[in-house]
Parts: structure tokens; sequence; C-alpha cells
């Protein structure tokens, strides 16, 4: 057999790929009608995790599951823009790691709007700007982002879809490693990489700027500059990546919530976040706490951050496994708030693959 023979092998199977894949986007839009008469959420996360599930349940190789969710990442994707055009706003600019995690979870068909706060990501959503949000709200090495959860205190948005994202922070530059006189990024990669930069690159200038993406840009600008940012960054600003993977400690990862304006129907493989404060009394955080335990509920998160609406009182973020719609957590929820000065859900979805 000839290298011809199997490349008219690969013609033909393309021919039953594009017409199968537009049978598929004709079901789709098909979905999608039915949904506006509905009034049904466009972007479903329960329904996206069954479909990648089996398509990893089906593979048998030689695709690796990997190259397999990227594949239909994108199929996803145009079919989601077939049914509506969607809008997804992220904390910008473009090529930031929360822009990676967008495009992770919704593909490169749909329409992204590039956000300078994560107040303003809530705020694009609520107003209708755009469909959905993305945003940082912890990372494994750094923790908690303390800007997103003073956001979810005053919104009424929901929590739809969690993502998580390896961080591989790479440093980029037009310029061979050796010419580099200054390097560009955020404060928070710079932490990341501070024993690889001290070992790799001592006494060159080090500039803090307010996102890794600005870093690339400012590199790309200036001749024997460099920016530790991602490959999308590199990719974007048309930089080289110099070295890759130069954080200091491996699985590196940053978790990111999805917001909506609804949550989604249970998996049975989910996780719901709430936020609550307990009333000024001596051990009412700890009966607060007993509801989990009393209900047999697996805390995965708890964090604290102040008020705001008066001194030294404080709000309570947990992540716990399950559905607000299973009876076990409804009961959990209704005797923890009778410790509480206020309860609010702030959405129930699928655990991230």
């Amino acid at each position: 057999m000839s290298v011809d023979d199997v490349r008219q092998r690969i013609d033909a199977i393309d021919d039953e790929l594009v017409e199968l894949l537009n049978k598929r986007i004709a079901a789709a839009i098909e979905i999608g009608k039915l949904k506006q008469d509905s009034a049904g959420e466009v972007y479903v996360p329960a329904r996206e995790k069954a479909v990648l599930e089996g398509a990893i349940e089906r593979n048998s190789g030689p695709i690796t599951d990997d190259a397999l969710k990227a594949v239909y990442r994108e199929i996803m994707s145009a079919s989601l823009a077939q049914e509506k055009q969607v809008g997804v706003a992220y904390l910008g600019p473009a090529a930031t790691f929360t822009h990676h995690a967008a495009r992770s979870r919704f593909g490169t068909s749909v329409e992204y709007v590039a956000c300078e706060t994560a107040r303003d990501v809530f705020a694009s959503v609520e107003k209708g700007n755009a469909d959905y949000g993305v945003v940082p709200i912890e990372n494994s090495i750094q923790g908690p982002e303390a800007p997103t959860l003073d956001c979810f205190v005053d919104t009424g948005l929901k929590i739809c879809a969690e993502i998580i994202l390896p961080i591989s922070q790479c440093l980029l530059s037009r310029a061979p490693r050796e010419r580099v006189k200054r390097v560009y990024s955020h404060p928070q990669a710079f932490a990341q990489c501070r024993g690889w930069m001290r070992m790799e690159m001592p006494g060159v200038e080090q500039v803090s700027t307010t996102s890794t993406a600005k870093a690339a840009e400012l590199a790309a600008l200036e001749d024997g500059s460099a920016a530790i940012a991602s490959a999308l960054a590199a990719e974007m600003y048309k930089l080289d990546v110099v070295a890759e993977s130069i954080q200091d400690v491996s699985g590196n990862k940053t978790r990111f919530m999805v917001l909506a304006n609804s949550c989604g129907a249970p998996t049975g493989d989910d996780k719901t976040s709430i936020i609550f404060s307990v009333k000024h009394a001596a051990g009412s955080l700890y009966n607060a706490l007993e509801s989990f335990r009393e209900y047999g509920l697996n805390m995965t998160k708890i964090e604290s951050r102040p008020s705001k609406s008066k001194a030294w009182e404080y709000c309570f973020f947990v992540d716990f496994e399950g559905h607000s719609d299973d009876e076990p957590i409804a009961k959990a929820l209704a005797d923890l708030s009778t410790h509480c000065v206020f309860a609010t859900v702030l959405g129930s979805y699928p655990k991230a693959l």
C-alpha cells in the first residue's frame, strides 16, 4: 500500500466526518430552537460533562483523552454559536490565564469580552452585556482571590461551572535569554518563579505589571525585554517561548468559576458553594459548621472575608460535595440558616473533569 492509497482513505474519512459534523450541528440548532421556546439556558454544564465523559469512555485510542476533549470542546463551541451568539466576559486583557481558562471551556466560536476587574466581569453578566463570566477564585500556591470573593457578597449571579487550569509560566521574548535585560510580569507570576529567576537570570531587572498579558505586550514592544506569561500570550503577541514551565513548584493550578443567571440540575458528581455570616456570639461558627457534620457533608474549602458592614465581623465561603437539590444538603442548609445572619447558595455545579 502506498502513501497515496492511505491519503485517499483519509480523504474518504474526512468526507464522512464533515457530513457527520454538519448533522451534529443541525441537531444542536434544533435543540437551540426548543430551548428558546422553553427559555432554557444555552450552556448546560451537566450535558457538557456527560458528553465529554461519554466520549472518553468510548475512546479506544490512539487519540489521547486530552486531545479528544479538545476536539469535542470546539465541536460544542461551534454548536453553541449556532444556537445563539454567546458572549463570555473574563478578567482581561486578552491572553491572561483567565482568558485561557475561558477558551478551554467555551472554545473559539463564542464572543469574548475582556474586563479590567473581577467586579467588571460580574457587572457585565448582571447587565446582560455578556451571557456568562469567568473569574479566578483561588490558586493552589497563592491561595484565594480576594477581589472575586468580595464580589460574591453582593451579586445575584450563580456559579454554574468550575474550571481547573494547570498554570505553566513561560519566559517569552524576541531576544535570546542572554540578551534580556528586563523582565515584565504580574507580581503573582514573579512569586511563582522567584527561584528560577534567581538561579537563571540573576541581576535582570524585574518590572511588575497589572497582568501577565500586559507584560507580554510590553515585551513585544521593547528590544531586550521579556515577559513571564502563558504560551497563549506568546501566540497572541508573537513572542518566542525562550523557556517553559519555569514556575518553582510543579502542580500549580488555578480554579476559576463560570458565572450565570442560574445553575443547573444535579449530575451525581457535583459541588456546591455557599456564603454565610454567623451571629456575633460565642460558639456561633462551631454551631453553624456542625450542620455539615450532622448531615454528612464533605467540606472541600472554607475561607473568611471581612463583612465590610461592621468591623471584625466576617463572611464565610464554603464549598462542599453534592448539589443543593439533594435532600441531605437541602436539610443541612435549612439547619445552617438557623445559626446565621444570612446564608446564600452561590451555586451548584458539576465537578471539573
